[in-house]
């Protein structure tokens, strides 16, 4: 099976919803209506239903603030260099803030629109979202139109000999990698067609809005290492290309730049997941291709879990991939709300899961190697539920994305499909000493333990109170005791997982 070649009707006017898409080149929904309508219009839409619980979110935690959100920021800037892109051949981009499901239809029928194009998404909400467009569109003789574009391979496209969808990486992966052609990687040609964007009415031709009219306020956007935009996904993925030869050697040390830094690009689309595959494919082929094959197989994991969510919706109501795992009694109270506000803020005295989650909180980012760590000591040693800590990264990640981040926190939690076994528990402290030996990167966000020795920043509390006093470190004042002892937690987890 290849990628499907979609065949759809002529029409004399078409609008393209761009949603996690935004680019103009390599762009699904954007080539098949401009291939098959006479004249196409260009609409993003602001989405209030997610931005204003954001924007309630942040004032329960910072009462009297204007929110920020680096998302925000990021989509905003995206959206500037993609209308750019659009007028330069003719076009324009229509922004709107608002519902979709009233904008939308609305919109097309001010344009005469025929059909409306979109790319498929795959979160059950966004899914309702649609049907409730193509009902609006149909009740008005529209259409709604959708295709592949953010995976290779989607839904039921790869499954099992027995026909069943795949549970379990590995295969996936071998199945995946004997189905593909190079027809599944052939970018889709937009430019052939880009003379029928038609210019926007003079109603709709208006300046994007600034940050402050969506409700947000500037936060650090422009002070970190990631540009924006199409130019922005260029330049980072520029730059790996420069050392993808050394990714599968350099890739779980959180001190060194080892990763694409891609990620939040590929859930905004201002790269296609089709130029990042075919590049990784034709690189592991060479002889010298290990990076790109480890590369390659991060992007596969990409689609597994996109498959995982279309054939198991549920998963987005909170439930387990594995549903005996949902009697799991999980801590609660007090001192479990404590326990969580401290990892929440890097506080748990474990120095390479603080500087995780500063490094987070300060920047959007976390480090993949680290993202694992620092949920499985979340689940595992502190015994929370992993739901929590799903949710807090779904909050703080600038790359969030639900499959994976709830693929990543079941596996973690060893809950998920071809999750590690419960028993497999990471212990913080030979993390920390096998992928942060010298203390780089916690030294990067825990300036106070900056003098202390590779042999003792690890875990700072075996030092004993008169050698960190000597490197001017008192536990309880400029660092915290750990909360929690790995061993007796190692014990409970057990216990829990095995009852």
């Amino acid at each position: 099976m290849t990628r499907v070649r979609h065949s759809t009707d002529t029409f004399e006017t078409g609008l393209v919803w761009f949603r996690r898409d935004l680019r103009h080149t390599d762009n699904a929904a954007l080539y098949y209506a401009l291939k098959h309508c006479e004249r196409v219009w260009c609409v993003f839409v602001f989405d209030t239903t997610i931005l204003q619980p954001l924007i309630e979110q942040w004032q329960l935690r910072h009462p009297g603030t204007q929110a920020q959100d680096r998302r925000v920021e990021f989509i905003l800037e995206s959206l500037r260099e993609l209308d750019e892109a659009l007028r330069a051949r003719g076009g324009g981009l229509i922004v709107l803030y608002g519902d979709p499901v009233d904008l939308v239809p609305k919109l097309a029928g001010e344009l005469g629109a025929d059909a409306v194009f979109a790319n498929h998404d795959y979160v059950p909400a966004a899914i309702e979202r649609d049907e409730a467009v193509r009902e609006h569109l149909a009740d008005a003789g529209r259409t709604l139109q959708t295709f592949k574009d953010q995976v290779i391979f989607e839904r039921a496209e790869l499954l099992t000999g027995q026909n069943k969808p795949f549970t379990v990486f590995t295969p996936y992966k071998n199945a995946w990698l004997k189905q593909l052609t190079s027809f599944d990687l052939k970018p889709y040609p937009v430019e052939t067609y880009a003379n029928r964007l038609a210019p926007l009415p003079a109603r709709l031709n208006r300046q994007l809005p600034t940050l402050e009219q969506l409700g947000f306020a500037p936060g650090n956007l422009g002070q970190l290492e990631l540009p924006a935009g199409m130019s922005g996904a260029q330049r980072l993925l520029d730059d790996f290309l420069s050392r993808i030869d050394s990714y599968a050697e350099r890739r779980d040390f959180p001190a060194a730049k080892g990763p694409s830094y891609l990620s939040v690009h590929l859930r905004f689309g201002t790269v296609s997941i089709r130029t990042l595959a075919r590049l990784a494919h034709e690189m592991s082929l060479q002889p010298d291709g290990r990076g790109a094959a480890t590369w390659l197989s991060e992007l596969v994991w990409r689609d597994f879990y996109f498959m995982i969510l279309a054939h198991h919706p549920r998963l987005a109501s909170g439930a387990s991939f594995r549903a005996d795992y949902d009697r799991l009694r999980w801590e609660q109270g007090p001192e479990a709300e404590a326990a969580f506000a401290a990892w929440c803020e890097g506080r748990t005295g474990y120095p390479l899961i603080d500087a995780a989650m500063l490094q987070l909180n300060r920047t959007g980012y976390m480090h993949n190697r680290l993202r694992m760590v620092t949920a499985s000591f979340l689940v595992k040693d502190l015994g929370v539920d992993w739901r929590l800590g799903e949710r807090y990264f779904a909050e703080q990640l600038n790359d969030y994305d639900f499959a994976a981040n709830n693929g990543g926190w079941q596996w973690a939690a060893s809950t998920g499909c071809d999750a590690q076994p419960y028993f497999r528990i990471f212990n913080p402290v030979t993390q920390s000493e096998k992928f942060d030996a010298e203390g780089r990167f916690i030294k990067r966000y825990l300036p106070q333990l900056a003098k202390l020795p590779a042999k003792w920043i690890h875990a700072p509390w075996l030092a004993g109170a008169q050698r960190l006093a000597e490197y001017g470190v008192v536990l309880g004042e400029d660092y915290p005791a750990p909360i929690v002892d790995h061993a007796q937690a190692r014990a409970r987890t057990l216990a829990r997982f095995g009852k």
